[in-house]
């Protein structure tokens, strides 16, 4: 169902198939007072997933508290849509929260794709986390959108499960300290522009198993109404070469659901990415 271009299309809480509820959003929000991105020239560092504790790098006389970013670079995404991630779920779900797991991520627990320890990258507030966990594997959810780590936190508690969230950089993984068998990135890549895809991808190696699996689920530049940021076959190829230390296993069509697109989504890429 679409009104002046917007999808209606959202998952009851705790469900695991989008159906049809009263939604709507635009994709992109305009800046916001007090959320407006600072130029920063010469840099493009930061990311959707930041830990509080490095990085901080304040002017002198600045107050950390007037700060949005906390102290790091606005990344890319954040500079073109002039608000910090965090924002985005100030006022209601943002159009990739759908209140359930992406399907594409169902259907790889469903076929036991998913071995512990795993770390999901970009969690938001932690549906895909939460059905992994509910597996009884170990799962650590990270992002920077604070907000949204609290509300996944208020919702493992509900539903009973013992999963572990925190605030960590996407592009400084190694921080974590661990490696895990099993990465999942749904949604995160395809915001990386192209500057920041090797940074990602390098943290992303420190941080998994040698013979580790990668899941990276993105929207795809093939089909009619993509998401923003689409990605083409070759970028993903080119990202995760054997050169940099991976192995494409399967690179399959697939979708991503929102709550802009309509109910069968917008055209994804899903990549299992094996480590070598």
């Amino acid at each position: 169902m679409r009104e002046n271009g917007k999808s209606n299309v959202r998952c009851v809480e705790g469900g695991s198939q989008p159906q049809e509820v009263a939604v709507t959003t635009e994709w992109y929000d305009r800046p916001r007072k007090g959320t407006n991105v600072p130029e920063q020239p010469g840099t493009s560092g930061g990311s959707p997933a930041h830990d509080r504790g490095h990085d901080r790098g304040h002017d002198r006389g600045h107050d950390p508290l007037d700060d949005p970013f906390k102290g790091r670079q606005p990344t890319s995404h954040e500079r073109m849509t002039g608000r910090p991630w965090d924002a985005s779920y100030h006022d209601g779900p943002p159009p990739w929260d759908i209140g359930c797991p992406q399907p594409a991520i169902v259907r790889l627990a469903s076929a036991g794709g998913f071995a512990g320890p795993v770390l999901d990258v970009g969690c938001g507030t932690g549906e895909n986390t939460l059905h992994v966990a509910a597996l009884g594997l170990p799962v650590l959810g990270v992002d920077v959108a604070e907000t949204a780590l609290a509300m996944a936190r208020t919702k493992a508690g509900g539903r009973g499960l013992d999963v572990e969230f925190a605030v960590a950089d996407a592009f400084h993984l190694e921080r974590l300290g661990r490696r895990f068998r099993t990465i999942l990135d749904c949604g995160m890549f395809h915001t990386c522009d192209a500057e920041e895809q090797p940074r990602y991808v390098a943290s992303l190696a420190s941080a998994i198993e040698h013979r580790g699996t990668l899941y990276v689920l993105c929207f795809s530049d093939a089909g009619p109404d993509t998401g923003p940021h689409p990605v083409r076959e070759e970028d993903l190829r080119t990202a995760f070469s054997p050169g940099n230390g991976w192995k494409i296993v399967a690179l399959e069509r697939d979708r991503v659901h929102t709550t802009f697109h309509g109910a069968n989504g917008a055209p994804a890429w899903l990549a299992s990415i094996q480590r070598i």
